[in-house]
């Protein structure tokens, strides 16, 4: 009997939440660990289908590095990176195009609608989404608060490319039709160039466009943490900024952070970084008081 009460007692929390993001969007970066590990994938679709069930509008932009990897070495092309970013000649952006908006779009639909939803897959080519341009290195730089040597700033990284707009026609007009959008992170300029767009920026731009409760970016580690190493529940938007600025937060976590600033300076209302190797972690993050990530607000 106590444990069905304990049972009562979780739905009972996460009622007022449910009351007050019905009808609300929330962007969801699926990437990580949670997009291979067999258990977390489904887990995953359960989280998204019951967000759509209880009234939640949820996006879904994912990633797919690793296995993009897997198919350059399968076909035999070297993947090459510079500053941490993949170097996409043409025939590199071949195979990420065929990876991102082929491969593991469909899956992530397929997996969702065998969970009860009614997902359906686009890329940024789609309805005009995402119109993007090249990427450069000074631009990359900056978002990772790098100083670049002499030249540097001038270095090409190939069919990389970064947000230039967002049109959410497409994506608020399937959700009005009751869809879940599976977005593929790939942009075209208007000379019709595809080109490959980091996922945590896209996820950022898209939050925004949309005019989004919530941002939520699912990572392989815990959330934010201070300068002490300490985890951090919850922390504000300058407090990020100052972090930033102090190399506190660096690396690899940078672009997810400087998604969810630009996100919040957009409107979004919140953003969280979340660990998605934890089960549940999206319903335990948004319905639940203190949540399992790092919440970052206004």
């Amino acid at each position: 009997m106590n444990r069905l009460i304990k049972k009562a007692n979780v739905l009972i929390e996460a009622l007022p939440y449910i009351r007050t993001f019905k009808g609300k969007t929330i962007v969801i970066k699926y990437g990580g660990h949670a997009m291979t590990d067999a258990p977390l994938k489904e887990k995953f679709a359960q989280d998204v289908v019951l967000l759509k069930y209880v009234g939640l509008n949820p996006v879904i932009v994912h990633g797919g590095g690793p296995q993009i990897d897997k198919m350059l070495q399968r076909v035999g092309i070297e993947a090459k990176f510079r500053h941490g970013v993949r170097v996409t000649d043409e025939a590199t952006m071949e195979i990420v195009e065929m990876v991102l908006a082929g491969k593991i779009n469909m899956e992530i639909v397929d997996l969702l609608n065998r969970h009860g939803g009614l997902a359906v897959g686009l890329s940024g080519k789609d309805g005009g989404l995402i119109l993007s341009r090249p990427l450069t290195a000074k631009a990359w730089a900056a978002s990772l608060e790098k100083d670049l040597d002499d030249g540097e700033g001038d270095e090409d990284f190939g069919f990389v490319g970064e947000v230039q707009s967002i049109d959410p026609t497409l994506v608020r007009k399937l959700q009005q039709d009751h869809y879940i959008p599976v977005i593929a992170p790939i942009g075209t300029n208007r000379e019709g160039n595809t080109y490959n767009i980091n996922a945590d920026l896209v996820a950022g731009a898209m939050a925004a466009a949309l005019g989004a409760e919530k941002l939520v970016m699912m990572t392989d580690v815990k959330g934010i943490r201070d300068a002490k190493g300490r985890h951090l529940s919850t922390v504000s938007r300058k407090d990020v900024q100052r972090m930033v600025k102090k190399g506190t937060i660096s690396e690899g976590m940078l672009p997810k952070v400087h998604a969810c600033l630009d996100a919040l300076g957009g409107g979004v209302g919140k953003a969280h970084i979340i660990d998605g190797r934890i089960p549940h972690a999206i319903l335990l993050e948004v319905f639940t008081r203190k949540g399992i990530g790092t919440e970052i607000a206004s």
